[in-house]
């Protein structure tokens, strides 16, 4: 398959009066066409700063890139100018924010806001710009496009708004669109409904897609890899299936026991006990040993090696190791 973006080695900073927040610790990953990479983890994990660098919007200061590489065609986005970066975002990469009124212009038509982007990135007519805004509403079920067009964002229900959000993102056709928590702010149904819309979107465009959430249920029926993301490191990726049936760091089964089974009657909810680690001074092992219940020894000591279980499986854990191995074989 082919890449269309490569994370390599990310380190992202925040610089405070208390110090030094290290949020982002290393991350490594691959993004490849036509695919869907959710990134999962706890609020405060790093998941959103980090496909926040990926557009360039870590505010400097107080944020900054402190290592690390983001190859897309080629270009390593952390050496761009700004004013090349402005145009790859919203052309080549594209980022749908999490609330969905925040990010809509609350004083300005929805089709004036769609035209803008287009006229920003396309040499085209502004009459070309409207009829590509309407082919793009049309796309994600917003009906009578000609009319909704001259709308405000107020006069939008939540989950039309999302899909307002969702055609501004897609409307240039990038190759790569970032969804960071899409559907947090909606209900139930409407999720489900958006989550179609990714599907069919991604179907019919070949957009390749980052899921930013937390939410397992919504990983499990678009993602096709899933990075598990703890304390600004990913611990843990692989396809949906290996995350889901052959999870091997204790904290990708303990978000995968914390969430509600309603097909098992009597199950009970298993929180994850502890809190997550200072990223003032972030541990020099393993960030989960405080909150994990096989920690050993070596765990507090120095951050494990990386184990690839498969092509696509791969886990930071010392339980990998064969003399951990071993020794959880002998209590057995």
């Amino acid at each position: 398959m082919e890449k269309v973006l490569e994370v390599i080695d990310l380190h992202v900073s925040f610089k405070t009066y208390g110090g030094e927040v290290k949020a982002v610790r290393g991350v490594t990953f691959d993004l490849y066409k036509g695919e869907t990479l959710a990134i999962v983890g706890e609020s405060g994990c790093g998941k959103s700063v980090t496909s926040q660098s990926i557009m360039r919007l870590i505010p400097n200061p107080p944020g900054r890139i402190t290592n690390g590489s983001i190859l897309f065609k080629g270009k390593d986005l952390t050496k761009l100018k700004e004013t090349q970066m402005r145009s790859i975002r919203g052309a080549d990469i594209s980022m749908i924010f999490q609330d969905p009124m925040t990010a809509l212009n609350p004083t300005i038509t929805i089709g004036e806001q769609l035209v803008e982007g287009i006229l920003q990135h396309k040499s085209i007519s502004r009459q070309e710009a409207k009829k590509v805004a309407f082919e793009m509403l049309d796309l994600v079920g917003i009906p009578n496009p000609h009319e909704r067009f001259k709308h405000h964002p107020h006069q939008f229900s939540g989950g039309m708004r999302q899909r307002i959000v969702i055609a501004m993102a897609l409307v240039c056709k990038p190759e790569v669109l970032i969804a960071d928590e899409p559907t947090t702010a909606l209900d139930v149904t409407i999720q489900a409904q958006i989550l179609d819309l990714f599907k069919d979107i991604q179907k019919k465009t070949g957009v390749s897609i980052i899921l930013i959430t937390h939410d397992l249920g919504v990983v499990a029926q678009v993602a096709d890899r899933i990075a598990v993301m703890y304390a600004g490191k990913i611990v843990e990726a692989g396809s949906r299936r290996e995350i889901f049936y052959q999870p091997q760091h204790p904290y990708t089964k303990g978000l995968l026991n914390s969430v509600p089974r309603l097909d098992l009657e009597g199950a009970e909810l298993v929180p994850i006990a502890g809190t997550p680690p200072d990223l003032f001074s972030p541990p020099a092992g393993c960030p989960f040993t405080a909150r994990c219940s096989y920690a050993m020894e070596v765990c507090d000591r120095a951050y494990p090696f990386k184990t690839h279980l498969s092509q696509d499986h791969h886990v930071d854990c010392w339980l990998q190791d064969e003399r951990a191995m071993n020794r959880l074989t002998s209590v057995k």
